[in-house]
C-alpha cells in the first residue's frame, strides 16, 4: 500500500538557447576591433590628441565619401579600378593556371619553364616600371600588364604546388577503376589540386588590389589610385584616407566573394562540411 499519493510531475522549464546567442555573438565578433578601432580613432581626434593634418577624423571621411560619391566621381573611379582589377586579374590568372596545370603534369613542361618563371618571381614588380612605360607608354596596357604580373606567379605557385601534391594513392586508385588522360584529370588530380589552387586565388586578390595601386600612379585619368593621387596633391588627407578605406573594402569584397566560391565548389572536402547536429 503507497502512503504517499504519487504528485503530478511538474513541467520542465524551457532552457535559455545559449547556443543562438552564441552564434550571434560569434557573427559580431568580426566587427569588433575595427569598431573599436574607429571609435578610439574618433575620440582622440575629437580631444585634439590626433592633428587633422597627419590623420583626419573618421567623421570627416565619411563628409569626403558623400561629397565624392554625391558628384558622381566616386562611382566613375571604382569602376574604373575594378575593371582594371577584374582584367589583370583573368588574364594574369588564366596564364597562371595553364602554366601550373602543364609543369605540374608534365616533367618536360617543368624542367623547361620552372627554373625561368621561379627567376622572375623575383623581380619586384615596382622595378619593372621604367621598362613597362618604354613597352607600353602609360596607357591601359602598362597597367593591365603590372596587375597580370602581380596576379600570375600566386596562382601559378599554387596550382603546381595543388597538382603535384596530388595524393598518389588515388591516382593510382583511379587506374585501377580505368581512368586515364582526361577522366583521370577532371575526377581525381583536379578536385585534389582545388584547395591548393583557391588558397592561390585569394593569396592573388590582395596582390591585385595592392598592384593597382602603383599602376594607376601612372597618369591615369580615373581610378581610386587616380583619386588618391590628386588629393595628396591637395593635401586632402581625408580624400587620401578614403582611398585607402575603399581598396580595403574591395580587397574584402573580393576575398569572401572567393571563400563563397570556394565553399560552394568544394562541398565535397571534409574540411568544408558542416558538423552534422545530434
Amino acid at each position: 500500500m503507497t502512503l504517499v499519493a504519487d504528485l503530478p510531475k511538474q513541467a520542465a522549464l524551457p532552457r535559455p538557447n545559449f547556443e543562438r546567442w552564441r552564434s550571434r555573438l560569434g557573427g559580431l565578433l568580426p566587427l569588433l576591433l575595427p569598431v573599436t578601432v574607429i571609435a578610439t580613432w574618433q575620440t582622440a581626434s575629437s580631444l585634439g590628441l590626433i592633428g587633422s593634418r597627419l590623420m583626419p577624423a573618421p567623421l570627416d571621411v565619411v563628409y569626403a565619401f558623400w561629397d565624392k560619391a554625391s558628384s558622381g566621381q566616386l562611382a566613375i573611379d571604382v569602376l574604373a579600378s575594378a575593371q582594371r582589377a577584374i582584367s589583370g586579374l583573368l588574364v594574369g590568372g588564366s596564364i597562371g593556371f595553364a602554366l601550373g596545370l602543364a609543369n605540374g603534369m608534365s616533367k618536360f613542361s617543368y624542367a623547361l619553364t620552372d627554373t625561368t618563371l621561379q627567376m622572375l618571381r623575383t623581380i619586384p614588380n615596382l622595378a619593372l616600371i621604367p621598362l613597362v612605360i618604354l613597352w607600353f607608354g602609360i596607357g591601359e596596357e602598362a597597367k593591365l600588364f603590372l596587375t597580370a604580373l602581380g596576379v600570375f606567379f600566386p596562382i601559378y605557385l599554387n596550382t603546381l604546388h595543388g597538382v603535384r601534391n596530388v595524393d598518389p594513392q588515388l591516382i593510382e586508385m583511379g587506374r585501377v577503376y580505368g581512368m586515364s588522360g582526361w577522366t583521370l584529370f577532371r575526377k581525381v588530380i583536379f578536385p585534389g589540386a582545388l584547395p591548393s589552387i583557391f588558397v592561390g586565388l585569394r593569396f592573388s586578390l590582395g596582390i591585385m588590389w595592392l598592384t593597382l595601386i602603383v599602376a594607376e600612379s601612372m597618369a591615369a585619368s580615373a581610378g581610386i589610385g587616380h583619386m588618391a593621387n590628386q588629393a595628396r596633391e591637395f593635401m586632402l588627407t581625408d580624400v587620401v584616407v578614403l582611398a585607402l578605406v575603399i581598396y580595403a573594402l574591395l580587397g574584402k569584397l573580393a576575398d569572401v566573394l572567393a571563400k563563397t566560391l570556394e565553399s560552394l565548389t568544394l562541398q565535397w572536402h571534409p574540411t568544408f562540411q558542416k558538423p552534422v547536429k545530434a
